[in-house]
């Protein structure tokens, strides 16, 4: 069985193995084990509670409890840019008009921005190529909602996810190479690597600080702009479907969208349940009647862990069954709370 914990100090070599195959373009999850191991302390402290929020880093790992493999990996940044600059562009529109000649265009531009400067940040999703089946992915990537619908005095307002923007198959990126390589003089990999390491600096420094008509950029590099990478298909309709929507935010590399929301109003903080637990006697669960999950979550910011279990399991006395062997893998005991939350938002996977 699959459970999302908390990241401990021996999941370095793990994480690296994950790191390895991500490939170019997620600047939140690169193979140094100096940088992985950096991370992994300031996860452990956070969960902890003894980071400021202004440097929490909330790191998730899915573990195979079989045989005890890292299948995954998720993250929640308590908020960016407060120690280093963050920067997007920002699609917005000039308007150009002649009365006399009877011309009205709107043209769209880039403009180089820090507006997400302070927001929660949703980043280092990745799930190993041979768990992508069934509802792994929804159990790694929803179990960060579930977290922050019990702790939202951890995070601000606002949450954004940065998406990992369209690449070629030789690894290149269309929007790079037509627009930031003139300016920058370094590949794609380069920069995605600086940024990695936190030196932003260089951005500031070397971009245009005018905005940039998207009409004068090659097509290929326009078709290109706020379209996600393959492989991030299924995570971007994941966030939406929890109530994430693009609202005119790229990545300044590689043009991928950059998904908001106000915590308030995210599916997991309005719908999510407390209940108690019921630990079921050795062969006393039900064949369940349908294929509904929800994500079932421990309510401890050090020790939280989650699995999913079939929706039928809530008790109309408000208590939440568990076989003993699924209370062994959260950690818990006959009574203690746990919060719980349908895997699949309402009207076919979309919020209102």
């Amino acid at each position: 069985m699959l459970v999302v914990r908390a990241v401990n100090h021996d999941d370095l070599e793990g994480l690296m193995s994950l790191a390895i195959q991500v490939g170019d373009g997620m600047t939140t999850l690169k193979p140094d084990a100096a940088a992985l191991g950096q991370r992994i302390e300031i996860a452990c402290a956070s969960f902890n509670g003894t980071n400021g929020q202004d440097e929490c880093d909330y790191l998730f790992v899915l573990e195979d409890c079989k045989n005890g493999m890292l299948a995954g990996v998720c993250a929640i940044r308590s908020a960016v840019g407060l120690r280093e600059p963050f920067y997007n562009y920002r699609i917005g529109t000039l308007v150009h008009s002649s009365i006399e000649l009877n011309i009205f265009s709107q043209m769209e531009t880039l403009y180089l921005s820090n507006d997400l400067t302070g927001s929660a940040e949703l980043c280092s999703l990745f799930l190993h190529p041979s768990y992508r089946n069934g509802i792994n992915g929804k159990l790694l990537s929803k179990s960060r909602f579930v977290f922050m619908a019990q702790f939202p005095h951890l995070f601000p307002e606002k949450l954004i996810a940065e998406m990992r923007g369209f690449l070629k198959a030789d690894g290149t990126s269309p929007f790079w190479d037509n627009l930031g390589k003139h300016f920058f003089q370094m590949d794609f990999k380069r920069a995605d690597d600086l940024s990695s390491l936190g030196k932003k600096s260089f951005i500031a420094e070397l971009m245009p600080r005018h905005p940039l008509y998207i009409a004068y950029l090659p097509l290929e590099a326009q078709q290109v702009i706020a379209r996600v990478h393959a492989d991030t298909v299924p995570a971007r309709h994941l966030l939406e479907q929890e109530g994430m929507r693009y609202d005119g935010y790229i990545d300044i590399f590689d043009a991928g969208p950059v998904l908001q929301a106000r915590i308030d109003d995210l599916r997991a903080t309005r719908e999510s349940v407390i209940s108690a637990v019921q630990i079921l006697s050795s062969g006393a669960t039900k064949t369940c009647t349908t294929n509904a999950q929800m994500i079932v979550s421990t309510t401890s910011t050090g020790t939280f862990r989650a699995i999913s279990l079939p929706l039928e399991r809530r008790r109309e006395n408000g208590s939440l069954a568990l076989e003993k062997h699924e209370a062994a893998l959260l950690d818990c005991r006959d009574g203690d709370p746990v919060c719980s939350l349908a895997l699949k938002a309402p009207n076919n996977g979309h919020t209102k």
